[in-house]
């Protein structure tokens, strides 16, 4: 997971707003991802603010399509040192993801008929400050599809370090 932190987005009224995203990558690196969706998150009071300091963690977190209801699990929220101590939500629990009933449906035909696997890939605070969620369709890689993204991957950080050299 990697959290970008410090970017600044101006909005018309010229007022900046934070933007803190997190990536999975091991969601990128294990699975070839070929639909994104934006959805939704059910949080409780205390996680949004442990979001923001950034006490999430969702690497090992994956989808599941529970009676007609798109949970996420295994994503870990821990709660703030001043969250009160009676109200405390669960760190692991289940959270429930928003989305048409369109999309679950979709979803879950893939899921089932063509046996794809769904995976959250990245989260974020929007413009209107609501925390979204883009989970995908993925299937798995094979560990030699691993291997060339790899070999890829470093021929084009090689030949972009060596044309910054040219270039100087």
């Amino acid at each position: 997971m990697q959290i970008q932190q410090g970017k600044t987005l101006a909005k018309k009224d010229k007022k900046k707003i934070n933007v803190k995203e997190f990536l999975n990558k091991k969601a990128f690196h294990d699975y070839h991802i070929e639909d994104i969706f934006e959805v939704g998150i059910v949080l409780h009071g205390s996680e949004v603010k442990a979001i923001r300091a950034g006490r999430m963690n969702f690497k090992e977190s994956f989808v599941r399509i529970i009676k007609n209801e798109v949970f996420i699990l295994n994503m870990n929220i821990s709660h703030l040192d001043t969250t009160h101590v009676s109200y405390r939500p669960e760190e692991g629990r289940d959270r429930k993801l928003l989305m048409h009933r369109k999309q679950i449906n979709k979803l879950f035909e893939k899921v089932t008929k063509d046996g794809y696997t769904i995976v959250a890939t990245k989260m974020y605070f929007n413009d209107k400050n609501m925390f979204k969620v883009n989970i995908g369709i993925a299937k798995g890689k094979k560990d030699y599809d691993k291997r060339e993204d790899l070999k890829a991957k470093t021929m084009k950080r090689e030949t972009q370090r060596v044309l910054k050299e040219y270039n100087r």
